[in-house]
Parts: structure tokens; C-alpha cells; sequence
């Protein structure tokens, strides 16, 4: 069975033109949706996704219709793979009920795990020259040198709880732990 899919990103656009185009590439069903492509959550995909049987083609106008994410686009070609069904764009002329359509989402996926191979070092390298700089990464401390000696001689000296401690300071307990927790580490 030919499956279509038909996506808009917001309410004020119509579908019309894709459901008409889908149509007369013989879909006997068309999922039609109105969600942003970036986002996962999208109902009716998942729903197309899970009637999935051997031999059903899933056929879109464009493959920007799919998702706006090459990663996504990955992830749904995957499990159509995985469902023993095919993959159409007519827009773009992919066909992977073809051998030069799978040839074509192969180098697709080649290109797309060359990307995040190359993201994934940038980001390695640009971390790397922070840290050589002084600078760390992650969440800004919640307390001041002289707040946390302060914090650790109150509950030292038991004059507060570790929960009154963080009341005081306005933190959540698990600062206070952790900051607890890293003092008596650092003694040990």
C-alpha cells in the first residue's frame, strides 16, 4: 500500500497542494498533520510509523515534509527500513524501493554521520582551548567562595542543618550536600 504523509507547520497553512500531489502518486491513505518539523512529537507521523506492514511505500511531497532534521530523517528511514517498507519523495525523486534510491539514502547517511563526526571534534577542539584558557564549562556556581565557608562552618560548628543552611542562602539542599560532600573529600 502506498502511504502519503502531509505536514504544514502552522495553522494557516493548507495541505491541499501536497494532498493532491500524493493523491495522484496513488496514496490509498494520507496522514495529515500540522506541527512544526522540527519537533518529534507529531501524532500522526508516529501513527503512519506504526501501521507500517512489509511491502508499504511512504511516499512525501518533499522530504522536508518528513522533517526539517537530516538526524530525523536518519531515525524515520530507519524504521521504515526496519518495517521491511519503502521511502518516496517526489519532490526530490528519492526511491529507495529502487537500488539507486537506497544508494542514494546511503550516501545521505554518509554524509550526515560525517557531519556529526566533524561537529563532535569541533566541539572537542573548542572545549579543549577553553579549558587551556581557564575557562570550564557548565552552570555558573549558586554560591560565593566566602557563602560556602560560610555554610561549612554553620553546619560544622552545628548551629544549622545542612536544610537550614540552604533555606538561608536560598539553595536547594543537594547544594549544600554536594558542597558537604566535596569538603570532606577533600580532606580525606
Amino acid at each position: 500500500m502506498r502511504i502519503g504523509y502531509a505536514r504544514v507547520s502552522t495553522q494557516d497553512q493548507d495541505t491541499t497542494a501536497q494532498i493532491a500531489a500524493l493523491t495522484a502518486a496513488g496514496c490509498e491513505l494520507i496522514f495529515r498533520e500540522k506541527a512544526s518539523g522540527s519537533r518529534w512529537e507529531r501524532p500522526e507521523l508516529h501513527r503512519l510509523l506504526t501501521q507500517l506492514r512489509k511491502g508499504d511505500v511512504v511516499v512525501v511531497w518533499k522530504l522536508d515534509r518528513l522533517s526539517r532534521s537530516l538526524k530525523d530523517v536518519l531515525t524515520l528511514m530507519e524504521k521504515i527500513q526496519h518495517a521491511a517498507a519503502g521511502f518516496q519523495s517526489l519532490t526530490e525523486a528519492i526511491d529507495t524501493t529502487t537500488p539507486a534510491g537506497r544508494m542514494m539514502m546511503q550516501m545521505v547517511g554518509a554524509f550526515a554521520e560525517f557531519e556529526r563526526a566533524v561537529l563532535r571534534e569541533r566541539t572537542k577542539n573548542g572545549l579543549d582551548a577553553a579549558r587551556k584558557e581557564g575557562r570550564i564549562g557548565g552552570r555558573r556556581p549558586k554560591l560565593k567562595a566566602h557563602q560556602e565557608q560560610e555554610i561549612m562552618h554553620l553546619v560544622r560548628t552545628g548551629q544549622k542543618t545542612a536544610a537550614d543552611a540552604a533555606r538561608l542562602f536560598n539553595v536547594h539542599p543537594a547544594t549544600v550536600s554536594r558542597l558537604l560532600a566535596r569538603t570532606r573529600q577533600l580532606r580525606a
